[in-house]
């Protein structure tokens, strides 16, 4: 990264130790099975929990509520209840939120180019 007054690059910041062991944590919960698919069908505004539910390719109705849960907890989206009659609840992504989707997007999509590599190679080390 460049230093706006004389353009020489800064060293990446110092991480503690601790630091070291609570990056694992955030990573365990932002890099489990179904969070990224949900901040991922976050990505064009809120959504309610039956629409998620729809997006998320086999995820069961429990643990939707818990990966919701987490991410909300860790700031990530935000749960909205709508005074209506019937009461709805939609998600949506926080800035931090946003900027996770944002540096997660290309993973996503390097799995979805892969998908089709990945299963080859499964398949012919499994015949080994």
């Amino acid at each position: 990264m460049d230093d706006r007054a004389g353009g020489a690059a800064r060293p990446a910041p110092a991480v503690a130790p601790g630091d070291a062991c609570r990056t694992r944590v955030v990573l365990d919960i932002v890099g489990d099975k179904w969070s990224l698919l949900v901040v991922r069908n976050l990505r064009n505004g809120p959504r309610r929990f039956t629409e998620l539910k729809k997006a998320v390719d086999g995820i069961s109705q429990r643990m939707l509520t818990v990966t919701l849960r987490s991410l909300e907890r860790d700031g990530i989206l935000t749960r909205t209840v709508h005074g209506v009659m019937p009461p709805h609840v939609s998600y949506e992504l926080t800035e931090m939120g946003r900027t996770l989707r944002e540096a997660t997007a290309p993973l996503l999509e390097w799995s979805v180019a892969h998908l089709a590599r990945i299963d080859e190679a499964r398949a012919a080390y499994d015949a080994r």
